[in-house]
């Protein structure tokens, strides 16, 4: 049964492609890849909303895919910029479509705004590398979205901004010392979103690639005492990707198999295709 996915982009076009000069996929393709290990009969379609001028779908064509994906962005939603006004605006359209909609980092922060809640900068600061002590809230612990995970769980993320106040209807599934709001259900105008703060389709590798690119950031915020240091991480999360089974380094960053093992690290957006894409494609009766 073959599922239509829009993949959202966040990213301008500079980001995008500093991304793939790294990494050799921008963040969408790499998101879509996510989901094609998930469900391999998935097939996907990239926006770019932060472009003037995208060539973005209408509210059928919005209606047309079985899942949207949003995914996480550089920038900074309070900036309001025009780039990112029309993200806001595509996003209270996929609510409009009813579409099945899952967003990480960026897709959350954005999914909240379009529905009037706010996002702003976190006052303890950024959250980098993992998310660590992540606790579903009662209604988390029933929710399907974070079915399979444990009591407490880690998961890779970077972000500095948060959701600070909450759309009319949404429910807090999972929480932190550091956000709050680390996963979330917001309904609006019969849509459903499905949204963490963490990033579940990071692989250490890709981890590795955008923190090795923000090592002065890490010295600079006092993540890591020199850039040497920094780039030791880095190095280390990257052996992790090539080997697993590196007790020694799990070990010395307290990564677990919650992280290590890729159907666990993307439990939540395996949940939402499992959940919300296909049980609605069925309803829907689309071949």
């Amino acid at each position: 049964m073959a599922l239509r996915f829009l993949v959202v982009e966040g990213n301008t076009r500079d980001a995008r492609q500093n991304h793939k000069a790294a990494y050799g996929l921008i963040p969408s393709e790499s998101y879509a890849a996510v989901l094609q290990g998930i469900e391999p009969d998935i097939v996907c379609d990239l926006a770019f909303p932060a472009d003037e001028g995208a060539n973005l779908p209408d509210a059928a064509g919005l209606q047309s895919y079985d899942g949207i994906v949003l995914t996480g962005s550089h920038l900074s939603i309070y900036d309001r910029t025009p780039d990112i006004l029309r993200q806001i605006d595509l996003m209270r359209a996929i609510y409009a479509s009813g579409t099945p909609s899952f967003g990480s980092c960026w897709g959350l922060q954005v999914a909240a705004v379009a529905a009037d809640g706010d996002v702003q900068k976190n006052p303890l600061g950024r959250e980098v590398g993992f998310a660590r002590r992540l606790l579903p809230t009662e209604a988390g612990r029933a929710h399907p979205m974070l079915a399979g995970r444990p009591d407490v769980y880690d998961a890779p993320a970077i972000h500095l901004d948060m959701v600070t106040v909450l759309p009319a209807d949404c429910t807090i599934l999972s929480s932190n010392s550091v956000s709050p709001v680390q996963a979330a259900e917001i309904r609006l105008d019969g849509g459903v979103f499905w949204g963490v703060q963490y990033h579940p389709e990071f692989s250490l590798g890709e981890l590795a690639v955008i923190l090795d690119r923000r090592k002065t950031l890490l010295v600079d915020e006092g993540f890591c005492r020199s850039e040497a240091d920094a780039a030791a991480y880095v190095a280390d999360l990257a052996a992790l990707q090539q080997n697993r089974h590196r007790a020694d380094l799990a070990w010395r960053h307290g990564i677990d198999m919650e992280v290590l093992d890729s159907a666990r690290r993307t439990r939540e957006i395996a949940n939402f295709v499992a959940h919300r894409v296909k049980p609605e494609k069925s309803s829907r009766g689309r071949a």
